[in-house]
């Protein structure tokens, strides 16, 4: 199976940063992509760099809607499942959300962000819910493809829980600042986390200088193995292409053994919660 993952900058011209968006889309379905991902907010400028205000909801939208609409059309023309990530609205709460689109243009669902993160240039609990669907992994027409958005893939229990509920290939929808991928490890993480759990982690990551921060790009996707396949620049639009053979998932030492010996009636002894 062959993968695209979108990694381009975004400007304050929502339109434009969607235009660019879909003619990214049609080059990389064009050229043979049976899955498509974008990162975290992608079409619009990183919002969390500065702190929420009354006026911040403008930018969110619902899902469906109409940017779901869209992809489900080009999904449905080219045979080729999406993964987006959005700034939802739903009522009068705000989500950092990833619609996952079939390749017959069917919306399956919506993951939405669990851990929300606050911290200089990423003030996020103005911004987001904390995500509250059971909503992580899609049967979609390539296999089961499971989603970490950004600051989700940080949380070991969260990336063990997408192996248990057999997901293949774990989308991350990123947004990845210059300066945060010190020693690499940022890439050391996920190929840990695909090690651990037998799974591809394929991460799109945002790249540019916005209004306070510059993103970094460097994309890049792990095999089950935990080996890096592939990786885009540094600090440039790109798209990083993939070739995934997913019944490897099935093969890999975490489902042959990790998964196998897991003992979660011990590990229940460790909670001190209740």
């Amino acid at each position: 199976m062959k993968i695209a993952l979108i990694q381009q900058h975004a400007k304050q011209d929502r339109e434009d940063n969607l235009r660019r968006g879909i003619q990214a889309f049609h080059e990389a379905a064009q050229a043979g992509a049976e899955l498509i991902a974008f990162a975290e907010l992608g079409f619009l400028p990183f919002l969390p760099q500065t702190e929420a205000t009354s006026d911040s909801i403008r930018w969110a939208e619902p899902i469906p809607g109409p940017t779901t609409q869209k992809f489900s059309q080009l999904a449905r023309q080219y045979g080729t499942v999406v993964v987006l990530n959005l700034f939802e609205r739903d009522g009068d709460r705000t989500y950092d959300a990833s619609p996952v689109i079939d390749a017959d243009g069917t919306l399956l669902g919506v993951t939405r962000m669990v851990h929300i993160m606050e911290g200089l240039g990423f003030y996020e609990k103005g911004y987001y819910t904390p995500g509250d669907k059971a909503e992580f992994v899609f049967q979609t027409k390539v296999g089961k493809v499971g989603v970490a958005i950004c600051y989700d893939r940080h949380f070991p229990e969260y990336m063990r829980n997408l192996a248990l509920l057999d997901a293949e290939i774990v989308v991350v929808p990123q947004a990845g600042a210059a300066g945060e991928w010190t020693d690499g490890i940022f890439e050391a993480e996920l190929r840990v986390a695909a090690f651990q759990n037998g799974y591809y982690t394929a991460l799109v990551n945002r790249v540019g200088k916005e209004e306070h921060l510059h993103f970094s790009g460097e994309s890049f996707v792990v095999d089950p193995d935990g080996r890096l396949l592939a990786q885009a620049p540094q600090g440039e639009d790109h798209i990083l292409y993939a070739e995934l053979e997913l019944d490897r998932a099935a093969e890999s030492t975490a489902r042959r053994f990790f998964l196998a010996d897991r003992r979660p009636d011990v590990y229940a002894k460790f909670d001190r919660s209740g």
